[in-house]
């Protein structure tokens, strides 16, 4: 990409970042709002950064928000801050990497609230940063940011409340996972296809991918394995989240009206937060705006999609 080129797609996020600022100024009318004080929004990963700024924002919306984090002192300190600020904020423990941590917090739940009604899956990790490709965490980043997020949707889907609405999750993911980016994309074009076909998608296709990765990165053969070449395990691990959401949708497009589950995933963009080493270009506050914006939205009849800025985009 030229320098032109370059500047002229700076200038088109920067105006897009304003015009999206602008719209978080624009309060949600009465007969928008589907949701009270009892509405229920769990969040993972949410003492710091994305997660953190999106448990706060539902809480500036009215919401009673489950902020989750693997440490229990950070969490509750942050959620102290929120419920500080007088925001309905409560904390409980949870490791999605640990089945046994998913499953106390699911029965922790339904024993005290009964049902949920948004899930947004934040919990993350990232081992690499700058031009850093190294896959010696691949495993942890697949457990916590692929099967983290699989096992929560499958722990959550049945304390859904049923309403007219519909519950939503809300999964954040990234467009170095994007199947047909420029850049960065799986080299394997027969898989890449498989993929992105819907008939064709499934859960062993994905969960059989990330074992291939995984096996390659053991043997030391994955730098030729057509993998993407930047970021490779993180990537990888969001492409999976993404592939996972296409396939969650089409599963739960056949509940019956009352009981529609509606599931999605965004890309926040480069974020100022610990992950990135504070490098990135986006606020916490403007990164988490697009899950809030997608799990609250009025008419919520799209599902399976992947956005950024407010605004659908390619797989």
């Amino acid at each position: 990409m030229g320098k032109g080129n370059k500047e002229r797609a700076k200038e088109r996020r920067e105006k897009r970042r304003q015009e999206v600022s602008l719209l978080r100024t624009i309060p949600y009318s009465d007969h928008q709002r589907w949701w009270s004080s009892d509405t229920i929004a769990v969040v993972t990963g949410a003492n710091r950064g994305i997660g953190f700024e999106i448990a706060r924002q539902f809480s500036l919306h009215g919401l009673t928000v489950i902020l989750t984090s693997r440490e229990t002192k950070v969490g509750e300190e942050a959620a102290k801050v929120l419920q500080e600020g007088g925001l309905n904020v409560v904390f409980h423990q949870l490791d999605v990497v640990d089945s046994s941590s998913i499953k106390l917090f699911a029965d922790w739940v339904k024993q005290t609230f009964g049902s949920v009604d948004i899930l947004v899956n934040n919990a993350g990790v990232n081992f690499n940063a700058g031009s850093d490709n190294s896959v010696e965490f691949a495993e942890k980043v697949f457990d916590t940011n692929y099967y983290g997020t699989k096992n929560m949707i499958k722990a959550l889907i049945p304390l859904m409340r049923p309403s007219a609405s519909g519950a939503r999750i809300v999964n954040v993911s990234s467009r170095l996972g994007r199947l047909n980016g420029r850049r960065n994309r799986i080299g394997n074009l027969s898989l890449r296809q498989q993929l992105e076909d819907d008939g064709s998608l499934s859960e062993e296709l994905i969960d059989q991918t990330v074992a291939t990765f995984l096996e390659q990165v053991n043997d030391g053969s994955w730098t030729s394995g057509g993998w993407p070449q930047v970021f490779t395990d993180y990537s990888l691990s969001k492409l999976a989240v993404n592939t996972y959401t296409r396939l969650m949708s089409r599963v739960l497009s056949g509940r019956p009206e009352g009981q529609k589950i509606y599931i999605n995933c965004y890309c926040p963009g480069w974020v100022k937060t610990a992950m990135t080493g504070w490098a990135g270009h986006t606020s916490p506050e403007e990164g988490a705006d697009t899950a809030v914006w997608l799990a609250l939205l009025p008419e919520q009849f799209v599902s399976g999609k992947f956005f950024a800025e407010r605004r659908e985009i390619n797989y």
